[in-house]
């Protein structure tokens, strides 16, 4: 039974990953190699946490406890748990790279799980050692609130370990669905639609992307596509369109939109930079 979580990426969705961990009992070690992003995470922590307080979602007590189980590391030789989640780059030899590392200071009984959002887990799986431990686990942005995680079993994961992942989802409160490893896996698949055709009909003038936002919100859905892109990022947002277009063989309705590269080349990459189709001001101070 999983009791310690190691979170690999100390960046907006492996802080929200290691905050929902702590939050349902686990023993949390969140690392990063880099010291700042370290310190930003803890600050994020704790304002996420404080704000419960003061809507009274959890005690003070309750925070006090939560805080203390997640410690926070630079080291390597820290990285030790039953789970490992990797949130670090999109880049499927840094995601190999390092499994292989953890898997030489952790036991043959740790299971390793890619919060990937676009690349194979197959793929990743067949570079590292003991590659039937290895799976997918797909957390949403904000991870800490989104309810939904994508368990994605590759073409060698063992039953056993979509078992536990499915369990540990439930233990943090998550919805858990499991899916076979292939392009875009579910959401991203099927949402891919969402973005390119919003932003089609912006790069032909047929509306405006405020308008798009507006009525597909009046139609029911929480959030617009181009302010959830704002919020996911554009880079994250253009890497999975270019990963889904690639893997269909270059198929037109896959096709990155001139937009999505534009906002990228400009570093105008959401709320994370203060501005993406969008202004937020306070979001880059944050």
């Amino acid at each position: 039974m999983i009791q310690k979580i190691c979170v690999a990426g100390a960046g907006t969705m492996g802080s929200g990953i290691a905050l929902a961990a702590a939050q349902s009992a686990y023993s949390v070690i969140l690392y990063d190699t880099n010291e700042a992003v370290l310190e930003k995470a803890k600050t994020a922590i704790a304002g996420n946490l404080n704000f419960l307080v003061e809507k009274q979602k959890i005690s003070p007590e309750e925070n006090k406890q939560i805080s203390a189980r997640i410690k926070f590391s630079a080291s390597l030789e820290d990285c030790k748990a039953g789970l490992v989640i990797e949130a670090i780059i999109e880049k499927a030899a840094a995601k190999i790279g390092l499994f292989n590392q953890l898997a030489a200071i952790n036991t043959a009984e740790t299971i390793f799980a890619s919060n990937t959002s676009s690349l194979s887990i197959s793929e990743i799986q067949a570079g590292v050692e003991q590659p039937q431990r290895v799976a997918g686990m797909h957390f949403f942005n904000p991870a800490q609130v989104m309810k939904l995680v994508e368990v994605v079993k590759g073409e060698q994961t063992a039953e056993r370990v979509t078992d536990e992942l499915m369990q540990v989802c439930r233990q943090m409160n998550k919805t858990p669905v499991l899916c076979k490893d292939a392009p875009g896996f579910i959401v991203n698949r099927v949402a891919r639609h969402y973005y390119l055709e919003a932003m089609r009909m912006v790069e032909m003038n047929l509306a405006s992307f405020e308008n798009v936002d507006t009525i597909m919100e009046a139609s029911g859905f929480k959030m617009g596509p181009f302010k959830l892109m704002d919020l996911i990022g554009m880079d994250i947002n253009l890497a999975v369109s270019r990963s889904l277009y690639e893997a269909f063989d270059h198929e037109p309705r896959f096709e990155p939109s001139p937009l999505q590269i534009d906002k990228v080349s400009k570093g105008e990459l959401g709320k994370k930079t203060g501005k993406g189709f969008y202004s937020y001001s306070e979001s880059k101070k944050q």
